[in-house]
């Protein structure tokens, strides 16, 4: 059975960086920049295309571009040519991704993709291929060869279209000052979408269910409360429902501990920790997980309160990782 060495797999990686190496050294940057500028300024849609393996890398980088705020579709050529170019408009810009820049289907829509009056950039490895002189801007990827053995498989050729694009977008997402709550408001069900988006009131335990105790009620009274809603605390207000304290399961244990079953006769302002840390509605639920984790001391919950410190809900570690935070 076959084998591939450490050996041979350092020297093939080590030939491919010797080929991204000529990419990078003969990269003119000034198509670049236009092409950015270019794409700034469009007031339409942003189509890529291509074939095979740079149809992929075609499609991704739309969806890159979309990601970080560019309005980007991806449009197969065979498609195109069978109605769905009637979506492309003068607004619009459409780039072709070739490695050899001699695509024919790339080159059959040129005409009709020019009629609708879109803008056509040409991405390839070939300045002198009808591609690069038939589009109305050229964008030339500089490659030395491909890695494949037989220089035919296109792996560096994708490498570099991944670069140039990918790069790119970042580079027209700098530009357009694109803020993190921005990006993440693209990015709502992924993890980064969500410490940047959600509040704690999004995520909290609602008033209604809490565990609730009054400062002068007595221990034994308040045991109920404490083991039947199932969140490891009492929550003490008084009557205009202003945050006074919290006494958990900690406490009762230390408690019984230090007093024995007398304490059950006390009032739980006697017993509760009336400093407990907390936490706003209004604030991202992201920076209230750390907070329960901060000071040396972690918590498993947190009140929240209002700006009247008036309770409002509980956030809890568990609703956390449940939110997916």
């Amino acid at each position: 059975m076959a084998k591939a060495s450490p050996e041979d797999l350092k020297a093939l990686f080590d030939t491919q960086q010797g080929y991204m190496k000529y990419f990078f050294d003969e990269l003119d940057y000034e198509p670049l920049q236009k092409f950015c500028q270019l794409v700034l300024d469009c007031k339409g849609t942003v189509f890529f295309t291509g074939v095979g393996k740079s149809g992929f890398i075609a499609q991704k980088i739309s969806m890159t571009l979309v990601s970080t705020g560019t309005k980007s579709v991806f449009l197969n050529p065979t498609d195109a040519l069978h109605g769905d170019i009637g979506i492309v408009s003068k607004e619009d810009i459409m780039v072709m991704f070739s490695k050899s820049g001699s695509t024919t289907e790339l080159l059959t829509l040129i005409p009709y993709a020019r009629a609708k009056g879109a803008t056509l950039v040409g991405v390839s490895s070939n300045a002198k291929s009808k591609l690069a002189t038939e589009t109305d801007m050229h964008v030339m990827l500089p490659l030395e060869r491909e890695l494949c053995p037989f220089d035919l498989a296109p792996v560096t050729s994708t490498a570099i279209q991944m670069l140039f694009g990918d790069t790119c977008a970042v580079a027209i997402m700098q530009a357009k000052s694109l803020t993190m709550d921005q990006y993440a408001m693209n990015h709502p069900a992924g993890r980064i979408g969500k410490r940047l988006i959600l509040s704690v009131k999004d995520v909290m335990k609602p008033l209604s269910g809490l565990p609730l105790a009054k400062p002068d009620e007595k221990l034994v009274d308040a045991l109920v409360e404490l083991s039947s809603k199932g969140q490891g605390c009492l929550l003490v207000v008084d009557d205009a429902n202003t945050l006074l304290g919290v006494f958990t399961d900690g406490d009762l244990r230390r408690s019984l501990h230090e007093k024995g079953g007398e304490v059950l006769q006390a009032p739980i302002k006697d017993l509760m920790s009336s400093t407990p840390r907390t936490t706003l509605a209004e604030g991202k639920a992201v920076d209230a997980m750390r907070e329960m984790e901060a000071g040396g001391r972690p918590v498993s919950f947190l009140p929240v309160i209002d700006e009247e410190k008036k309770l409002v809900g509980l956030l809890t570690l568990h609703g956390l990782v449940n939110a997916g935070l």
